[in-house]
């Protein structure tokens, strides 16, 4: 599977830098490698929290009608 890559320049505050440079030299991964796996990890986060969104959304949607259907069943 070849992978394609795009350059990205990128600013970071002085903490954060300095922060994962350390990080860096104790679990010996290149920089370019340890910020595509937290971008990675970070868009997974990001769309599990869109998913559980659209859910909370769609379930405010049909609560009427599943509240409807409950109390039907329970007078049969």
């Amino acid at each position: 599977m070849l992978l394609t890559m795009k350059s990205l320049s990128l600013k970071l505050e002085d903490e954060i830098f300095q922060e994962t440079e350390e990080i860096l030299t104790k679990v010996h991964k290149s920089r370019n490698r340890y910020i595509n796996e937290a971008l990675e990890f970070y868009n997974k986060l990001q769309r599990r929290r869109l998913l559980a969104r659209q859910l909370e959304k769609e379930s405010k949607l049909v609560s009427a009608d599943s509240l409807s259907v409950l109390s039907e069943f329970e007078t049969l």
